[in-house]
């Protein structure tokens, strides 16, 4: 199978880490994403959204903003769900991997959403510009195709990370998923229906919750192994 079943039962020190690298990321993110939404609330005009305009309009053609029309539909609603339904059906029928790993990616994709909708709805900021053709409806503020983009192309990152993939792949795969996440958010700026600072918000709000749902997942799956290797112990012992 794809995964690893290798994880040790005491954690190595790199593995301690990466979990306080991963602790403090997700801490900056969700401060972030704090700081941001504060001066939203109170209707503070952001200095990099005007320089973020100001440089789409100097280096944006038809031809690279068809382009990013098209980089921003693999963002879409559309787009993640299907992605979605793909990825459940190869954990749960395909891969050996334990059941937890399936219900936390439901867990982060379904968590996302909702998070992003509903902090639109308290937000209620409006768009630069409204556009149907590239969902460009409803409220700006955070970027839903931004915080769904690197929730699902970030649990992809961490599904290659802990696979049985040469190293190699590990890396090429991994540096493409991020430059398409990022590509994805920039994309929103590029086509007119997103300030920059909502971009942001959604990268911090997306990343922040991506790393708590590993962070669980991770925990829940280090108390397997611990119960299974004491299991084995007394076992052996009797």
């Amino acid at each position: 199978m794809l995964f690893k079943g290798i994880h040790p039962s005491n954690p190595s020190k790199a593995s301690i880490a990466t979990i306080i690298i991963g602790f403090f990321l997700m801490g900056a993110a969700f401060y972030s994403f704090i700081v941001l939404a504060e001066e939203v609330v109170e209707e503070q005009k952001f200095a990099i959204d005007q320089m973020a305009t100001d440089f789409v309009s100097a280096v944006n053609t038809p031809s690279l903003e068809n382009f990013m029309g098209t980089i921003t539909e693999t963002g879409a609603v559309w787009w993640l769900t299907s992605g979605s339904l793909l990825i459940l059906v190869y954990l749960i029928f395909i891969s050996d991997k334990s059941n937890w790993l399936w219900i936390f990616f439901v867990i982060n994709m379904i968590g996302i959403s909702a998070l992003t909708k509903g902090l639109k709805l308290i937000f209620e900021r409006q768009r630069p510009e409204v556009l149907a053709k590239y969902d460009g409806v409803g409220f700006s503020f955070p970027s839903g195709h931004s915080s769904g983009s690197i929730t699902f192309y970030g649990f992809l990152i961490y599904l290659v990370a802990v696979s049985h993939l040469n190293q190699k792949w590990k890396w090429v795969i991994n540096i493409l998923l991020g430059l398409l996440t990022i590509t994805i958010a920039v994309s929103r700026t590029f086509i007119g229906v997103h300030y920059f600072t909502d971009i942001l918000a959604g990268l911090a709000l997306g990343l922040g919750w991506l790393l708590i749902c590993i962070a669980s997942l991770e925990m829940m799956l280090f108390r397997k192994r611990r119960r299974k290797s004491s299991s084995k112990k007394e076992t052996m012992s009797s």
